[in-house]
């Protein structure tokens, strides 16, 4: 049992570490280990039942009835990865970001034969739900930046929009916050601790994720086919963000005039590959390694965790 929760833990992390990043998503970790269903049924179980045993005081049904074992642990280690690993991946893509995107391009890019591998038949409906899924993720990473707002209900959509993205593979919640002009606030209120702005970020983050999740649970229920078809379309239209060779055209400074000023790219131009290719094919060739082999890890201890 300890090991099978050590393994959730290290799913965790990796599911945070992949959230940092603008451009990749928790999601995609958490599909191609194998646990993304039993987190969507896990989140949706917050209902009516749940307040009910809450309200009653029956702590131990309300945890078994929402997996509260299975959620404690895996966020758990997204939290614990957000927090150690963030500076690193931001100091990674600063002098190395290249080898990098090339090591999430090749992840992203075998996750789609992965999560391709769960639709039990392709047929015309199956192959049109992945056209939709590519051109949506696409057209989604040429969006321009928008000048944002900091106003509390705008906040409080942001929170909400930004973690339905994080759960659905291939689209980035972090690139989600970007494109809404939020991303800047959120940081700097983090960082200076603005309780206001982190509290309105929070509301919309659990509101949209509860809400998210039950129509998530109905419709894997309903058309896990066309579902998850259209989130391999998601995966293969992403691709487009994380291209390695790029060009800034437009930019965010962190924390200007601080030891932690960071440039962020808000809008960028795909450029062709240049000198640096033999050494970005062998990081995508690791980033592909790394799928399969969590795939692997994730059908070897694929039995639900309760």
């Amino acid at each position: 049992m300890t090991k099978k929760y050590g393994f959730l833990f290290l799913k965790g992390m990796a599911m945070g570490a992949a959230d940092v990043v603008p451009g990749v998503s928790g999601g995609t970790i958490a599909f191609i280990t194998n646990i993304y269903e039993t987190l969507i049924h896990a989140l949706s179980q917050f209902d009516s039942r749940a307040i009910q045993l809450l309200l009653k005081g029956q702590f131990k049904d309300f945890w078994t009835h929402i997996n509260g074992t299975f959620l404690a642990v895996l966020f758990a280690g997204i939290f614990t990865s957000v927090l150690s690993l963030a500076a690193l991946l931001s100091h990674a893509l600063e002098t190395h970001p290249i080898q990098l995107w090339s090591f999430f391009f090749g992840l992203v890019f075998a996750s789609i034969f992965i999560v391709g591998k769960q639709v039990s038949r392709w047929q015309w409906f199956t192959y049109l739900s992945f056209a939709v899924g590519t051109v949506i993720a696409f057209w989604i990473t040429t969006l321009p930046a928008s000048a944002g707002s900091d106003t509390y209900p705008y906040l409080i959509l942001c929170g909400a929009l930004a973690i339905c993205a994080m759960i659905l593979p291939g689209i980035s919640g972090s690139f989600i916050l970007l494109l809404l002009g939020a991303y800047a606030t959120i940081l700097e209120a983090i960082a200076d601790r603005t309780l206001g702005i982190i509290a309105a970020v929070g509301i919309g983050a659990v509101v949209g994720l509860l809400s998210f999740t039950k129509l998530l649970k109905w419709v894997f229920s309903k058309y896990h086919d066309l579902t998850v078809a259209l989130l391999s379309g998601f995966l293969l239209g992403s691709l487009n963000k994380i291209w390695p060779w790029k060009k800034n055209l437009v930019t965010f400074t962190k924390h200007p005039g601080t030891p932690e000023e960071e440039v962020v790219p808000i809008v960028t131009q795909n450029l062709t590959p240049d000198e640096w290719w033999p050494i970005a094919l062998v990081m995508g060739l690791c980033g592909v390694a790394l799928v399969f082999g969590l795939e692997w890890a994730g059908n070897k201890k694929s039995k639900p965790i309760q």
